[in-house]
């Protein structure tokens, strides 16, 4: 049994490993460069090295929170809780959550509520839809910046892809931004 005769200098010692442990976090994501990759820092830091931007154009830090704490979450048909989600539920989460609209709940309802846009015009928050099964727009994503978009993968759940990928691009069928005049608006509720 190892005795400590300074246990200040031993609790310091912890208390730097929790610390450190807390900034370095593994960004689930599949956009090559980064695929596999700890990444470490703050959740600014770290997304603003994932999307290859400036740390200051990270400004919505509550969807970054937000995307952060459900990293990982494994895909669940029809799922909406952190034990399994799909990508429209996540979707309609996060919309709630970081933009207070209500949102259909399936990828094909969600898409009848964007204003179509070029995917030049993507900004950060705006939807992105997939023809994955021969079906019309069968799976969203939101659009962060540079190509990167957050969805529900279903073999490794939350994660973050780049829309160019080859994989990805050739089922890309439509994006645009949530039509305020068709989403239903709630306001904010007191913290």
């Amino acid at each position: 049994m190892v005795i400590f005769k300074r246990p200040a200098i031993f609790l310091f010692f912890i208390f730097c490993i929790v610390l450190s442990s807390c900034k370095t976090r593994k960004v689930i994501t599949d956009a090559s460069g980064l695929r596999g990759k700890n990444v470490s820092g703050t959740v600014k830091e770290r997304y603003s090295v994932l999307l290859n931007i400036p740390e200051n154009e990270i400004t919505n830090d509550k969807l970054y929170k937000f995307i952060d704490s459900w990293m990982g979450v494994p895909h669940r048909a029809g799922g909406m809780d952190k034990g399994g989600i799909d990508c429209s539920g996540f979707t309609t989460i996060l919309q709630k959550e970081i933009y207070n609209r209500t949102m259909p709940r399936t990828a094909s309802g969600m898409a009848d509520f964007v204003k179509r846009k070029y995917e030049e015009e993507l900004k950060e928050g705006d939807l992105v839809f997939f023809d994955f099964s021969g079906k019309k727009f069968d799976h969203v994503g939101i659009y962060l910046h540079n190509n990167k978009f957050v969805h529900v993968s279903t073999s490794r759940g939350v994660i973050i892809s780049d829309l160019k990928d080859p994989w990805y691009y050739k089922y890309f069928s439509r994006c645009g931004s949530v039509d305020d005049n068709k989403s239903v608006n709630y306001p904010e509720r007191p913290r």
